[in-house]
């Protein structure tokens, strides 16, 4: 009786198979990064209307502060509340999504608990939201 040689590690096989999992990982890696540039430009797009609408809204707080039950205090925070959409404007505005990845990614390394809990908070919500009234 003789015995079967053939081995599925032959190398016209192995070459042929190795070099379509390259070609395909390198083409899947293609797709990731032109969708990674097409979302950072179409988010850095967006940039300009979502820094005017925040700065709207302050405004809007600003104007109305005056205006709600609650007397000075309410109002001292309503208006401390613009000033913070007011100074998260002006930061939309003055910085790409590079740098606000960069300046998220250090707050996490810096605020390892709070990034956990408001990451959980955030999950918990959209959960909430996207459940719907069951």
């Amino acid at each position: 009786m003789t015995e079967n040689t053939h081995t599925i590690g032959a190398p016209g096989y192995t070459g042929n198979l190795k070099n379509t999992m390259e070609e395909a990982k390198d083409g899947i890696a293609d797709k990731a990064k032109n969708l990674a540039q097409s979302a950072t430009e179409a988010f850095d797009g967006k940039r300009d209307s979502a820094a005017s609408s925040l700065a709207s809204a302050a405004s809007a707080i600003h104007e109305h502060a005056k205006d709600l039950p609650g007397g000075e205090a309410v109002a001292n925070l309503a208006h401390g509340t613009a000033e913070k959409l007011d100074a998260t404007a002006t930061y939309v505005r003055g910085h790409d999504s590079k740098q606000m990845m960069a300046d998220v990614e250090q707050f996490v390394k810096s605020h390892p608990g709070q990034s956990l809990l408001a990451v959980a908070a955030v999950g918990f919500l959209a959960g909430r939201a996207f459940r719907g009234n069951d």
